[in-house]
This record gives structure tokens, sequence and C-alpha cells, in this order.
């Protein structure tokens, strides 16, 4: 029996003596976590601190107008049916109307504008959290899972922003009751006070074997919650790798794991939790029995009146309710403290450091200098990525990058559009370190043009137009018209109006390149990085695209990763990399010549 107990289902416990010796060790550094969170969280409702003091003082009116319905009931009793004075009776019922209503009121009025406060509070947290995305580096990005990253940004701050909705009142009013009931009823009878407390000490070792346990349970299930959405959002963007390689299974089984994880978290955090208003009820009627069985007693003995029994039994009643209210709403607070540290984790991430020394915006001409570039991703990496890579790049020149993979041609263009920073040596824009160069300077004047291009779910006129806000439609259709894009982008249904779905799922991948370099036309940049276009694509609508990176290229300073000989063939210089090194250079002519590792890959057909 102890066993189905102890694992019902199947379930087995989540936290075992172990984890509690653990979670005891880390209490001081836990307690501190807490109130770091709940400071950061009373910084974000500062803008709103007038509006939240009316709400305040409405839950001490509402407090107090709850205190003082239980003992009106008292007086009618005593002074008015035991006596038999009818004719105050009307008088009496009417005032205890008015307190209810007015109660009524005051509570509908700090909840309307509590939530008001919640929403603006969550709104900028939201806000705050997206525009730290903005500012993080791509190393980051690389880091983590992009349903993790979503699951925060939802889940976590839908939690904080439910118990700001309504946690916050209720914690606040339930310590107001507590006091106000506790004055109250030492007032009436000392020793019924005394009766009703009994139940306190029991009540602080049940929610302390509760919570300890609950604490870790709600922080787990956060975590877990955010693991199966990034497993999620992963296989649902990769549909098309996952059924390539028939690995609906194996997904299917990665999904059972983290599913159950969260299963068995969620059970035991719920199956804890749950025990708080069965405890708490217990222990209320228990209070209850006592204070009406002590009451009668001296009620018999003529020591309090009947109304004082009514009175203090209610007031019992109302001491009980808001321990079981707080000890319901601290599960709410701490799963709540939970997501908020998981969206503060991600606030307090470094930003891309931008150390230019002044902000104008240089017009950029494209020259372009390596010296002596070292770079790892990993700075724990033994070897790096790139090494010790040197080059200049006259402004209008195209530079190919050939070698085989992981050679480190990527890299090269990473580092040119500072999604990362060296590790040694420099690289200068028109002479300027990069260090130095404001960040939207350089990538305002660098255009892409992917192997793989992303579309935004909106108009095909507004993808273009992703290159230049303010382009104009004039410019969007002649950067269309020189990409060769015009055409089939009339024959769609709404022609430059048509909304593309999830990355344009319903056009042709030479379609979405040809839109791709429009993008990058529209840009008019002076630097363009280029990961060779014309992959997998049919002969046709790749003539089409080499024909409009060539417009697109001219007069340009381009880098263009290259797998075709005939990109190799148009461009000035040839940079061939191995192993993270810069090993030939010059144009195709002079490494023929050498009959190096270039030569040998034209030879093989590696190119």
């Amino acid at each position: 029996m102890l066993n189905f107990i102890r694992k019902p289902f199947g379930y087995e416990p989540i936290v075992t003596k172990e984890d509690l010796k653990k979670s005891n060790k880390k209490k001081v550094e836990k307690a501190s976590d807490w109130k770091g969170v709940l400071s950061r969280i009373w910084k974000l409702v500062d803008e709103q601190r007038f509006l939240l003091i009316i709400v305040l003082l409405l839950v001490v009116v509402s407090s107090a107008l709850a205190l003082l319905g239980p003992y009106l009931i008292g007086v009618i009793i005593d002074e008015y049916l035991t006596k038999s004075n009818f004719a105050g009776l009307a008088k009496i019922i009417g005032i205890l109307v008015i307190v209810y209503v007015f109660l009524s009121v005051s509570m509908y009025l700090q909840s309307y504008w509590m939530i008001g406060i919640s929403q603006q509070t969550i709104y900028r947290m939201r806000t705050g959290l997206f525009n730290k995305l903005q500012k993080l580096p791509v190393s980051f990005f690389d880091r983590r899972q992009h349903g993790e990253l979503m699951s925060r940004m939802t889940n976590d701050i839908e939690n904080v922003s439910q118990t700001l909705n309504s946690s916050f009142i209720q914690v606040f009013s339930s310590i107001l009751t507590l006091v106000g009931t506790t004055a109250v009823m030492l007032l009436l009878s000392p020793l019924l006070t005394v009766i009703t407390l009994t139940i306190v000490p029991f009540m602080y070792f049940a929610m302390r074997w509760i919570t300890r346990r609950t604490s870790k349970l709600f922080k787990e299930q956060q975590q877990a919650v955010g693991e199966l959405n990034g497993m999620i959002e992963e296989t649902i963007s990769g549909q098309r790798i996952v059924k390539a390689f028939s690995q609906e299974s194996r997904m299917l089984e990665e999904f059972s794991v983290k599913s159950d994880r969260l299963k068995r978290t969620g059970f035991w955090a719920l199956t804890y939790s749950g025990f708080i208003p069965k405890v708490m009820n217990l222990l209320n009627n228990a209070s209850f029995t006592l204070v009406a069985a002590a009451g009668g007693i001296l009620a018999y003995y003529n020591y309090v009146t009947i109304g004082e029994i009514v009175i203090f039994t209610e007031y019992a009643r109302q001491f009980t309710r808001p321990l079981n209210d707080l000890a319901n709403q601290f599960n709410t607070v701490l799963s709540a403290i939970a997501g908020a540290e998981r969206v503060f984790t991600i606030m307090d991430e470094p930003e891309e450091v931008d150390a230019a020394i002044d902000n104008k915006d240089y017009k950029l001409i494209g020259d372009v200098t390596f010296e002596n570039v070292t770079f790892r991703y990993n700075l724990e990496e033994e070897s790096p990525i790139i090494q010790h890579v040197s080059f200049h790049v006259d402004a209008g020149k195209t530079a190919a990058l050939v070698g085989a993979t992981g050679a480190g041609k990527t890299t090269i263009m990473q580092l040119l559009a500072r999604f990362y920073e060296v590790n040694d040596g420099r690289i200068l824009i028109d002479g300027i370190p990069m260090d130095q160069l404001p960040r939207h300077t350089l990538r305002s004047q660098t255009a892409f043009v992917l192997q793989d291009p992303f579309l935004f779910e909106m108009t095909v006129k507004e993808n273009i137009r992703y290159g230049k806000l303010n382009a104009t439609d004039e410019e969007v259709i002649n950067a269309a018209k020189e990409a060769n894009a015009h055409d089939f982008i009339r024959k769609l249904p709404n022609g430059y109006d048509t909304i593309l779905t999830a990355d344009g799922g319903e056009i042709s991948q030479g379609q979405k390149q040809l839109l791709s370099i429009a993008r990058a036309l529209v840009a008019d940049p002076a630097l363009l990085l280029l990961d060779e276009a014309t992959s997998s694509i049919d002969t046709v609508t790749e003539l089409k695209i080499q024909e409009a990176l060539e417009r697109l290229m001219e007069g340009r300073t381009s880098f263009v990763i290259a797998h075709r000989l005939n990109t190799v063939r148009k461009a000035d210089l040839v940079f061939v990399m191995e192993g993270g090194k810069l090993v030939e250079s010059g144009d195709q002519e002079e490494l023929l010549k050498q009959k190096g590792l270039y030569y040998n890959m034209l030879t093989n057909a590696k190119i």
C-alpha cells in the first residue's frame, strides 16, 4: 500500500532525501536569489507606483470592511436579537449591507487596477527581454535552443503575469487580515485567541515539509517545459530532414523522454502542492471545532456572550483562511519567481560590445584587410578555426574563398560581418580597425546572399524592402527587375503584395534566392558576403541567379564562398583555405602556375 502511494501509476519520487539535503545547504543562496528577483520585478512596477499605492489602500479598506462585517453580526445578535430590539435591527442591517457593498466595490476596483499594473509590468518585461535578444551576440544563439528561448518569452513571463494579477493582492490582503483578525480576537478573548493560535505550529511544519519539495519541483518543471518546447520547435523546423532520413521514431522516442520528465515533474509538483488545501482545511476545521467547544463552555459560565462566540468563530475562520490563501499562493509565487529568474538570466547575458570611438556613420568603400587574424569559436578549443590569416582586398574587387569543408571559409564571412570577435590580430575596413567601427555602420552597408535564403512571413515587397526599410515601391521593383525576380513575382496571386508563409514555402528555392538577391540590391551595400547561391538549382534558374549576382557584385567589394569553377574564374583574387590557414592566394593564373593545392583541386574537379 505504501509503495502504491509513493509510486502511483509508476511515477518515481523526484525529490529524494539527498536533494533535500543539498537544498538545505543552498538555502541562504536561494533566498538571496529570490530577493534579487523580487527587487527587479519591483523596479519594473516602479512606473505604476502611484496607482499601486491606491490599490494597496483599497486592500487596507477592504480588509477593514471584511473585519467589520462579522463584528456587526455579533452586535446584531447581542444587542438586537437577544434583546428583541427590532426597531434598531433594520438600521444595523442596512449598515451591514452598505459595508458589504463597499467591500465588493473596493475589491473590484483593486482587482481592475492591479490587472492594469500587472499587464504594464509584463509589457515592460516582455519588451525588455525582446530588446535584449536583439543585442545579444550570435554566439549566444549558437548555445541555445530557439524553442527554449521562446518558452522564456511566453511561458515564464506568463507565470509572472498571473502572479501579479492575483497573488500580489491576495498575499498583501492575507497578511493584513491575519494582523487585523489577531488584534480583534485578542481584544475579545485572549483565551480563545490562544486556542485558535495552537494550530499555527502545525501549519508551519506542514508548509515547511511541502514547500521544501515544491520549490525544487516547480523550478524543474519550468526547465522541463523549456527543453520540451525547444525540442518541438527544432523538430518542426527540421521536419524535412527528419522525414528524409526516416528519423520519426527516434524523434518520438526523444519527445517521449522529455515529455515523460515533464509529466513526472508536474505530477509530483501538483501532488505535493495539492496537499496544501487539504491540510489547511483539516487544520481549519480543527481550529473551528476547538473554538466552538471552548466558546460553548465559556458561554455556559457567562464568560462570553453568544454574539461574541459567533464573532469569534467567524474570526477564527478568517484567521485560518488567509493562512490557507498564503499557502496556496506560495506555490504560485515560487513558480513565478522561477520563471522570472529564467527571464532575468537572459537579460543579464553580456551584450555585443561596441567599442567604437564615435557613432559617426561612415560611408564605406569596402577596402578590407586581415592582419594575422586568429579565431576560436570556443576559447577552450585546442586548435583555432582560423590561424594567422592575412590578406588585403581592394575596394570593388571580388575575392573567392575555396577549400574543403571545415577549412574556415564560412568563419571568414562570420568575422567580416562581426558576428564574432577575433581572438588575435585585427580586421580593418577602409583602414579603420573593425572594433572601432560602429556595428550599425558596418552591417547597414553589408549585404548577405546565403546558400539557404531566409524569408519572413510578410509580403514579397516587404521581404525585399527588409534590406532597406525606407525604400520606395519603385526602388523595390527596380531591385526585383535587376535580380531577375520581377517576372515570377508578377505571376504570384497578388504580385508584390502576396504574403509568403513560413520561410516562403510556396515558392521554389531558386525564386527564394532571387528575392534574397533583390533584397541585397535594394540595400545598395559597399560589402557583399556571398555563400554560393547556385548550388542545388536547375540550370535555367542558375543562369538567372548568376546574371543577377553579376549585377549585384558590380562595383562592390565581394567575398564569395565558391563551389563552382565559373565563380572562381570571374574573381579578382582567389584565397585557398586549408585547416584554417590561408595556404595560397592570388589571381587564377598565378595559382595555376604554382601547381599547388588550387591546381590539384581543379585537376581533381573539386571546384
